[in-house]
């Protein structure tokens, strides 16, 4: 009787982890693939932009310039939802003259095909690009990751030449955060898409700020930290007591704004006159 029910539930196991295996991907990206223009979503100031990839692919992005002087935000979104959920956050950095290029994922908001991690920081390298060829100086572009974003941001940073990374409710690797979800899944074994930021900060040599809920239930505060410590200076980290996964508020865009202030400002002072 014990033999019979080991036997089963190692083949449940087997059963369990060969499905997880297959629709890991399901478990990771949520997108919503319809369409929503800018000026739909209270935008009137925001284009959409069109991006072709290499392999055929079409992404959508919403770029809003940015006004004389100011930098502009290439934005890397979560694993969830659409670029329209995002827009009272666009607006609050467009009213500040802070310009924004904010990409969508593949299957997401139009775009075509499907998200993986490789996918995503391609179409990410070729959405700075394409932010170049809008006329944008790489020593106005700061990299802004979200959640999953995070992710992404952290490995475009070691690639391209950028002002700053801001990096909001960041995760140390996508292993890491599934054995917490997963415990009783090999997920070191079966993950695909691992975005090992905690690898990858240390070699990102420009200047990071992490913000962090200090109550998030998504992605653990520690996490953020463990992040933080790896990364190179110059950084900042500010922790938000009571704060979610994500959630921001007036008080805390004016932290991040204020953040961009003092980088803006140090560069201003260390440019060679």
């Amino acid at each position: 009787m014990l033999k019979t029910i080991i036997i089963i539930a190692v083949g449940l196991y087997a059963v369990a982890s060969t499905v997880m295996y297959y629709a890991q991907r399901r478990f990771i990206y949520f997108p919503e693939p319809s369409r929503t223009l800018p000026q739909a979503a209270g935008l009137p100031d925001v284009a959409e932009r069109i991006l072709k990839t290499p392999d055929g692919e079409k992404l959508i992005a919403w770029y809003g310039k940015a006004q004389p002087g100011q930098p502009t935000l290439l934005y890397f979104h979560g694993n969830g939802g659409a670029l329209e959920y995002r827009s009272a956050s666009i607006r609050r950095y467009l009213n500040r003259g802070r310009g924004i290029f904010m990409l969508s994922y593949r299957g997401y908001s139009g775009s075509t095909g499907s998200p993986s991690e490789v996918a995503n920081v391609a179409d990410a390298k070729l959405a700075y690009d394409a932010l170049l060829n809008e006329g944008v100086s790489p020593r106005d572009v700061i990299l802004y990751g979200e959640s999953l974003g995070t992710g992404v941001a952290a490995q475009v940073a070691t690639d391209k030449k950028v002002s700053g990374v801001i990096l909001d409710s960041p995760f140390t690797s996508m292993v890491d955060l599934a054995e917490q979800f997963y415990p009783w899944l090999p997920v070191s074994l079966l993950l695909k898409d691992r975005y090992e930021s905690l690898r990858y900060i240390r070699d990102v040599h420009t200047p990071i700020f992490v913000v962090h809920g200090e109550a998030d239930d998504v992605v653990p505060v520690g996490m953020g930290r463990r992040l933080f410590a790896a990364a190179n200076e110059p950084k900042e980290i500010v922790t938000l007591p009571g704060v979610g996964h994500a959630v921001h508020d007036e008080t805390t865009f004016a932290i991040i704004n204020g953040w961009i202030d003092k980088l803006r400002a140090a560069q201003a002072t260390a440019a060679p006159q």
